[in-house]
């Protein structure tokens, strides 16, 4: 039986059906489940909630009240009324963020990476589906459901928190000619990845999930003669394509109940730290630490993408490559994105002292300077072998990485191809 019950009276035991809030103001990333810690029962009973549905067929039920014992006559003067000052009504999150959970940099490493990446697999797919329905429904002239993507922010933050490298891998591996969905959903694990290491609460990682999945909504509004056929308009007129950031902030406060934090970095993940971004040309303060977030993630992103003006570059390369834009980006915020997805990310091509070329197919959780390689060519025999993986952060100095690898001149495939095949043989899929 299902039954609405006010935060007060939540006790542990309890099965939680549902929060009566938006998904994005609870601090949890599901909204299902058996409230079995102490932590936890704190964290709803501070949250600020509307209430809650329990499901009692499932869970504990609420107490029976019990008639309070009479209290002696000379206290009940003291038991009448709030003391001077101090508010009657329940404790918001914003008068108390002490109930948010920080997140420790848990992770289960990488010998989960081969399952997480199954479960990435199936979950890309229906990310995918979930978010073209929202894009579509903006291109057809209708509000955004932003309803609709919710399960899609929650399944990637569940899929992040399990493995932070496996689902951004696969989008950066998997060969895929649908642009704009595949960068909202590589971009929305990005900024996940990258609140959870700058130790957000809950809410506002999921935040940055959304606003990953959303950045681009406005390009869905820009003309449609002629539109690219895959959806990028990085290569159409600046001052058309430059229209989608305002567009975007449009359609997004129209839709209504969209988090102040997504907006700003919906309108500001093309400015620059230096002033030299769109569309303000706001600087330093004047972006909001999403909007900073934002402006690396999306950056990293579109690096790692072919356009007809430029060829995709190697993740290491990207990395190597925002760092080298100055002042372009918060200092700061870049060292901590660097340190999230590893000086050499998933997918990166390296050489070996070994004189072996191998890729990157995990990140170690504890050292993001030597992540787990694969290898899968020979320089010294000149051939393609079969190497097994080799975790650099645990050999023993027997092997490291000297630099980013040239694959010109070698007998291979084409490099998106070869990064597809070796990421998904090495964690056991076809």
């Amino acid at each position: 039986m299902l039954k609405s019950i006010a935060v007060s009276d939540v006790q542990l035991g309890m099965f939680i059906h549902k929060f009566e809030a938006r998904w994005f103001d609870h601090p949890f990333w599901k909204s299902r489940f058996l409230l079995d810690d102490e932590e936890s029962l704190q964290e709803i009973r501070l949250s600020g909630l509307r209430g809650v549905v329990i499901d009692t067929a499932k869970g504990r039920d609420v107490m029976p009240s019990v008639p309070p014992t009479p209290a002696p006559a000379p206290m009940a003067a003291h038991l009448t009324a709030p003391r001077a000052g101090l508010s009657s009504r329940p404790a918001s999150r914003i008068a108390a963020p002490a109930a948010r959970r920080s997140f420790g940099l848990k992770t289960a490493g990488s010998g989960n990476m081969a399952r997480e990446v199954a479960a990435a697999k199936g979950l890309a797919k229906s990310a995918r589906q979930g978010l073209a329905r929202v894009f579509v429904d903006a291109r057809l002239g209708k509000s955004i459901n932003v309803g609709a993507v919710e399960p899609v922010v929650r399944e990637i933050y569940s899929s992040v928190q399990r493995n932070p490298h496996a689902f951004s891998g696969l989008m950066r591996c998997k060969l895929t000619n649908e642009y704009v969905y595949r960068h909202g959903l590589a971009v929305s694990a990005l900024m996940i990845s990258l609140a959870r290491k700058m130790r957000l609460d809950a809410i506002e990682t999921r935040e940055a999930g959304l606003a990953g999945l959303f950045l681009d909504i406005g390009t869905n509004y820009l003309p449609a003669d002629p539109a690219p056929a895959n959806g990028d308009y990085r290569n159409a007129d600046p001052l058309v394509w430059r229209q989608h950031v305002a567009l975007g902030l449009n359609a997004l406060v129209a839709a209504g109940g969209i988090p102040q934090s997504v907006l700003d970095a919906c309108l500001q993940h093309h400015e620059c730290i230096d002033g030299s971004g769109f569309p303000g040309g706001l600087s330093g303060e004047e972006i909001s630490r999403f909007g900073r977030m934002a402006a690396i993630c999306d950056t990293f992103d579109y690096l790692l993408m072919d356009s007809e003006t430029a060829s995709a570059l190697d993740p290491g390369e990207a990395v190597r490559a925002l760092q080298s834009m100055g002042n372009a980006f918060d200092p700061e915020i870049l060292q901590l994105f660097v340190e999230t997805v590893g000086v050499y990310p998933v997918g990166s091509f390296v050489r070996l002292r070994s004189e072996r070329i191998a890729m990157v197919i995990d990140e170690d959780p504890e050292d993001f300077e030597h992540p787990v390689v694969k290898p899968f060519y020979s320089l010294a025999k000149d051939r393609r072998i079969q190497g097994k993986v080799v975790n650099l952060a645990n050999c023993q100095g027997e092997d490291e990485i000297v630099g980013l690898a040239d694959l010109s001149g070698l007998v291979l495939p084409e490099e998106k191809q070869l990064r597809e095949l070796l990421f998904l043989s090495a964690h056991k899929l076809r």
